[in-house]
C-alpha cells in the first residue's frame, strides 16, 4: 500500500513517525562525516530538500535526539557497516549538542527588522539551552552575558553570541558543538532587494567570523542556502569553508530526487506510465555530474495530484529574478528569449554571487539564475586563454517545461496590474494602431516605471536601454510569429529591434528608440529623428535581402522623456 503524502513536511522526526512519503537520503550524514570537512556551505534550489535533510542530520547527532534509533531503522545510515562488521553510525547517533537554527523566515524590509529577527533566532537557542544557568559552570560574568542576549542585543554581543553558547554546550557535555544554519543566505537577497546590503553584510561578517572560524567550539558546521554569496561579502576570514554548489560533485544525489527513486515512486503509486510526461516537466536539473535530478517537490505533488502542474515555481514570487530580467539590458532580453524558444547560451560563469553587483555586473544574473535551478549546465570548459588568464565557460539552457512555463508566466505578470488584457500592445503593433500603442505604452510607464528607471540623465541613469529592454520583454511572446533580433548589423548600422515574420502573411517590423535631447524641443522632433536613423541607416537592407517587399515593412520610432512616451511610424501603402 503506498504511503501517505504530507505536503510541505520537513521535520524529518514527524515523517519518519507518522511513515510519510519519504526518500532515503540518510547517505548524506556518512559522505558529510568522512569528508572530514570543518565549515560546509551547501548550495541548491529551493524546496530541495535543504531543511529536511539538516532536520536529519540535527535528529542523527543532537544529543536531545539521544536514543532514537528507531527513526533511522530500515534507513541506509543504520546498516552501514566498517570492515569488521560492526554499524559504523550506530553510537554516534545522538551523541553531540546542536545548534539547528534557520534564516528562512528572515525577510524583513528594513535592516533594524531583519537584525531583530537574526537576534530573535539565537535568543531561541539561548532558551532552550536555559538549563545552563543552574548547572554551576557558568560564573558570574558568563550568566550576565548569558541574560544579555536577546532580540535587542548589542552588535558586540550578537557577534559573539553563538560562539559563547558553543563554550557553554561544550563544557556541559564534554563534546564540542555542531551547529546547523539553514537558509543563511535568505536576509542577504532581501537586504539586496530592500536597499541595506551593506547593514547587513557588515553584521553578518562578524557573526560568521565568529562562528565559524575563531570558534574552539566548533566540532563542525553545515550552512546551506540558495547562492554562494561572495567570499569578498561575508566569508572574508572564512578560509575553513568548504563550499559545494550545483556543479560540484560532491553530494550530487542528495539533495533533488533521481530518475531512479522517481521511477521507483511512479510504481508505488501506480502511475508508471506517466514516466516520460513527468520526466518532462520535472528532470533536467544537474548537479556534479549527475544529470539525472528532479524537482523533489513538483514530484512529490504529482504523486499527491496526480496530475502534472507548476507546483516548484509557484512556490516564491521570484521577485529578484524578475526584478533583474524586466529592468536588465537588451542583451539580456534577447538572450532570455533565445532561453525560452528552447536555444541554448554560452557564458562565462562566477558561482560567486555578488548581490550588489548583480545589476552591473555582466553575466551576474546567469549565475543567479543557475544557482536558483532555471538553468542547466549542458557543457562545461576551462581553459587558459593566450594571455595567461583562466576562463570557464558554461552551455547553459532552461532546466525543463516547468521552468519555461514559469518565464513565460514571469513576463504575463509584469503587466497584470497594468492592464487585465496582456495582449493589448501586441494586438496594436500587430494592427497598426498607433493611437492605441501610444495610449498603452504612456499608461504603463506612469503607472509601472519608476523615474529611477526612466530618468532624464541618459549617460547616467540610461532609460534608452531600459525602454529598449523593457519592449523586447513585451514582444518576447510574438516568437512563435516572429524572429525577433536585437542590436544586430543591417545597411548602415545596427538596429534597436527587428521582426522578421516566419510567414509572408505578417508584415516586418523596425523598431528604433531615441530619447529626446535639449535640442529637440517636442518628442515629435525626436520620433522622426527615430526614423530618418532608419532610413539613413537602411535598416531594411536585411529584410529586403530575404525577399520581403519595401510596403511591407513598417518603421516605428518611440521617443521617451522621463515617463512621456510617443510613438510614430511612417507612412505605408498597405494601411
Amino acid at each position: 500500500m503506498a504511503r501517505n503524502i504530507g505536503i510541505g513536511n520537513q521535520d524529518f522526526e514527524k515523517i519518519r513517525i507518522k511513515d510519510y512519503f519519504y526518500i532515503d537520503k540518510t547517505n548524506f550524514i556518512s559522505k558529510w562525516w568522512e569528508s572530514g570537512d570543518e565549515v560546509t556551505l551547501i548550495t541548491r534550489p529551493r524546496r530541495f530538500g535543504k531543511t529536511l535533510n539538516m532536520s536529519m542530520v540535527e535528529k542523527f547527532c543532537s544529543i536531545q535526539y539521544a536514543g532514537r534509533g528507531d527513526l533511522f531503522e530500515g534507513l541506509s545510515i543504520w546498516q552501514e557497516k566498517s570492515s569488521d562488521g560492526e554499524y559504523t553510525y550506530r553510537k554516534m547517533q545522538g551523541s553531540y549538542p546542536v545548534l539547528f537554527m534557520s534564516f528562512a523566515g528572515i525577510k524583513e524590509s528594513s535592516f533594524a527588522g531583519a537584525r531583530e529577527n537574526i537576534c530573535r533566532t539565537i535568543e531561541e537557542q539561548y532558551n532552550k539551552h536555559d538549563y545552563l544557568l543552574g548547572s554551576g559552570l557558568l560564573n558570574e560574568k558568563e550568566r550576565d552575558f548569558y541574560q544579555k542576549v536577546s532580540a535587542g542585543m548589542s552588535d558586540s554581543i550578537a557577534a559573539v553570541s553563538l560562539r559563547s553558547l558553543s563554550d557553554f554546550l561544550g563544557r556541559y557535555y564534554g563534546k564540542k558543538v555542531i551547529i546547523l544554519l539553514d537558509e543563511y543566505d535568505t536576509p542577504m537577497q532581501e537586504a539586496y532587494i530592500n536597499g541595506y546590503w551593506e547593514e547587513m553584510v557588515t553584521f553578518t561578517r562578524s557573526l560568521f567570523n565568529s562562528t565559524f572560524k575563531t570558534n574552539p567550539y566548533l566540532e563542525r558546521a553545515i550552512m546551506t542556502g540558495i547562492t554562494r554569496v561572495s567570499k569578498e561579502s561575508v566569508f572574508s576570514d572564512l578560509n575553513n569553508l568548504k563550499v559545494v554548489t550545483t556543479t560540484s560533485k560532491k553530494y550530487a544525489d542528495c539533495f533533488g530526487f533521481t530518475e531512479e527513486e522517481v521511477f521507483a515512486a511512479l510504481k508505488e503509486y501506480g502511475l508508471s506510465d506517466r514516466e516520460q510526461q513527468v520526466k518532462d516537466w520535472y528532470d533536467g536539473f544537474i548537479f556534479g555530474d549527475r544529470s539525472d535530478i528532479y524537482n523533489p517537490w513538483s514530484v512529490i505533488n504529482f504523486l499527491d495530484d496526480e496530475k502534472v502542474g507548476p507546483y516548484w515555481v509557484n512556490t516564491s514570487s521570484n521577485g529578484l529574478v524578475g526584478k533583474l530580467i524586466r529592468e536588465g539590458s537588451p542583451e539580456v532580453k534577447k538572450t532570455f528569449e533565445h532561453l525560452i524558444q528552447g536555444e541554448s547560451i554560452r557564458m562565462e560563469i562566477d558561482e560567486q554571487i555578488i548581490y550588489d553587483q548583480l545589476s552591473t555586473k555582466r553575466n551576474a544574473i546567469w549565475s543567479l539564475l543557475l544557482a536558483s535551478g532555471y538553468l542547466k549546465v549542458k557543457d562545461h570548459q576551462a581553459y587558459m586563454t593566450e594571455y595567461g588568464v583562466w576562463k570557464e565557460e558554461y552551455e547553459l539552457a532552461l532546466t525543463n517545461l516547468e521552468t519555461k512555463i514559469m518565464f513565460v508566466e514571469m513576463v504575463r505578470g509584469w503587466f497584470d496590474h497594468v492592464s487585465s488584457d496582456y495582449n493589448e500592445f501586441i494586438r496594436a503593433l500587430m494592427d497598426g494602431d498607433i493611437k492605441a500603442m501610444n495610449i498603452y505604452m504612456n499608461k504603463v510607464s506612469s503607472e509601472m516605471f519608476s523615474s529611477f528607471d526612466t530618468g532624464n540623465k541618459p549617460s547616467v541613469r540610461q532609460p534608452e536601454r531600459f525602454y529598449h529592454g523593457f519592449v523586447l520583454g513585451l514582444i518576447v511572446e510574438l516568437a512563435d510569429r516572429y524572429v525577433i533580433t536585437s542590436n544586430q548589423e543591417s545597411g548602415l548600422g545596427r538596429y534597436d529591434v527587428m521582426l522578421e515574420p516566419r510567414n509572408t502573411e505578417n508584415d516586418a517590423i523596425i523598431l528604433e528608440f531615441k530619447v529626446q535631447d535639449e535640442d529637440e524641443k517636442e518628442l515629435s522632433d525626436t520620433v522622426q529623428k527615430a526614423l530618418r536613423q532608419i532610413k539613413e541607416k537602411n535598416y531594411q537592407a536585411k529584410l529586403i535581402a530575404k525577399g520581403i517587399p519595401e510596403r511591407r515593412i513598417r518603421k516605428y520610432g518611440f521617443a521617451f522623456c522621463g515617463k512621456r512616451v510617443l510613438i510614430g511610424s511612417t507612412v505605408k501603402e498597405s494601411l
